[in-house]
């Protein structure tokens, strides 16, 4: 036993003795190239594994590969690593765990494992110029397969891996709500500028019928799920919606719902702002995918009524520098026009993106023009009108958290009756008053209904009062023209008739001159 310790000690001293020599006497680029041989020649005899090196930067660029690899992981390295970094990245709203040094996980798919670890080394200093700055430590992931499983890995699973970080990045971050109407510090005009997306509403608290609050739903999900579908049919995978009715129907809330249910961003389009089409197709390339693009009021924003306009008489010469004074200024505030908008939701520059809904709202749909309104552009039309008892039922469940109650037929009796009109608005704030008493709450929205039909009645009334008025004044001018018109007549007689009387006199004269 101790010769064998003796000799095994011998072979060592000798190996160590071979290798201060190779250390000495051979150049460092030629032992390294030698390790590197070595190494190579034992992998291809001996090892069933692939390593491959996953750095955080190609050159100057970031590896979106190193990142989404990053993201993937950290649920699993939460669960099994011991060492482990904690990121909180931009606009996201949860922690996000990243492996630490030399820390190992092992991923599976399909059968397969996988083998990541993470490690660092100093960045050695590049005599170039760069305009990048560099961090001091230079990050990669390893990843170790089977031999066998490399066909499987690149065509399977890092595909899936890139999707599933994409997906965690949308679900992880806040929503944004995006506006144009700001600048930055040096004056220059910024396409968008953005705030947290923090809209409380979804289709669970939507004050709607339900029938077709669940259409909604299914045609949002089918748009989402629709990618392949938009493909085949050769259509740009995007959708309009035209949410129409009275003020206070909660077209807003529609919006904030839809977002919340889809976890797209926000994109708040103020045509007022726009100074020109090409502008507004600037505003369009700058959007991201997954996104919703509103337009609210699109009847007030810009003259985008029918195109069909009356002949008018020609005006004179006053009148048409004015007219023409008032163009020019019009035009120096906005020159949107109707075309560039129809281009902007269903033109080519539409489909420079994928996953976009464009939503308008208007309170007036018969002012809109018909090419805006057609399918295509607005494919789904939602009519949001005012309060029904499916929708009351929804209101006195969030704001008084009633289910039932026996004054609710009396309410159903007061919404059914002819000529009551109330907005889920006018409602939610009847509810919010008196939110401490259920029940004098429910009395306070029947007193409500009913004062609505009584309010209703004596409006019409006053407006066919005002319309009446306007007639009777419109008969009377005439009248009054009509007596001015017989005060000339009989003035042109006069003067006729003293005229006549003129030239009888001068030739009575002219007679007795003759004779």
């Amino acid at each position: 036993m101790e010769k064998t310790w003796i000799s095994m000690g011998a072979i060592f001293a000798f190996l160590g003795f071979i290798q201060g020599l190779l250390n000495t006497f051979m150049p460092h680029e030629l032992s390294f190239a030698c390790k590197r041989l070595g190494v190579r020649i034992y992998n291809a005899i001996f090892s069933s594994y692939v390593d491959y090196a996953v750095e955080e930067y190609d050159g100057t660029k970031l590896n979106e590969l190193y990142d989404a690899a990053q993201l993937h992981l950290s649920d699993k390295a939460a669960r099994s690593a011991r060492r482990l970094s904690l990121i909180q990245p931009k606009n996201a709203s949860v922690l996000t765990c990243s492996l630490g040094e030399h820390e190992r996980v092992v991923d599976v798919y399909e059968g397969s494992q996988i083998w990541w670890e993470f490690s660092s080394s100093e960045r050695k200093q590049s005599m170039t110029i760069s305009w990048q700055t560099m961090p001091d430590k230079r990050r990669s992931l390893h990843m170790r397969i089977h031999r066998k499983d490399r066909e499987k890995i690149m065509s399977g699973y890092l595909p899936s891996l890139l999707e599933n970080a994409k997906a965690l990045q949308l679900k992880r971050r806040d929503r944004l709500l995006y506006t144009n109407v700001s600048h930055d510090p040096r004056g220059r005009r910024k396409p968008w500028d953005s705030v947290p997306f923090k809209h409380p509403a979804t289709f669970h608290s939507l004050a709607l019928e339900p029938a077709l609050k669940q259409k909604i739903m299914d045609d949002l999900t089918d748009f989402a799920n629709g990618e392949q579908f938009y493909k085949d049919v050769g259509r740009a995978w995007k959708r309009g919606y035209l949410l129409y009715g009275p003020p206070g129907t909660g077209k807003s809330t529609m919006i904030a719902a839809m977002a919340n249910f889809l976890e797209y961003d926000v994109y708040d389009l103020e045509l007022t702002e726009v100074k020109s089409n090409a502008e507004l197709r600037s505003l369009l390339l700058n959007t991201s995918n997954k996104a919703i693009i509103v337009l609210e009021d699109i009847d007030c924003s810009l003259d985008l009524s029918e195109r069909k306009r009356k002949k008018a008489k020609k005006p004179d010469a006053e009148n048409e520098e004015k007219m023409l004074g008032l163009a020019e200024r019009e035009e120096k505030v906005s020159e949107v026009t109707l075309s560039g908008l129809l281009n902007f939701t269903d033109g080519l520059w539409s489909s420079c993106g994928s996953e976009r809904i464009f939503v308008f709202t208007t309170n007036h749909i018969e002012k809109l023009d018909a090419a805006l309104l057609r399918s295509g552009r607005m494919d789904m039309h939602i009519h949001l009108s005012y309060c029904g008892f499916e929708a009351f039922k929804v209101l006195a469940r969030n704001y008084l958290k009633l289910e039932d109650h026996v004054l609710f037929e009396k309410v159903r009796a007061a919404m059914d009756e002819e000529g009551v009109q109330m907005t889920p608005a006018d409602v939610s704030e009847v509810m919010t008053r008196d939110k401490r008493d259920t029940e004098q709450a429910l009395r306070s929205l029947i007193k409500e209904l009913r004062e609505s039909k009584v309010k209703r009645r004596d409006g019409e009334q006053k407006e066919e009062g005002a319309n009446e008025g306007t007639e009777e004044k419109q008969e009377v001018v005439p009248k009054e023209a009509d007596v001015q018109c017989g005060v000339q007549k009989e003035n042109a007689k006069v003067c006729e008739d003293a005229g006549n009387e003129v030239d009888i006199n001068q030739e009575a004269a002219q007679e007795k001159i003759i004779h």
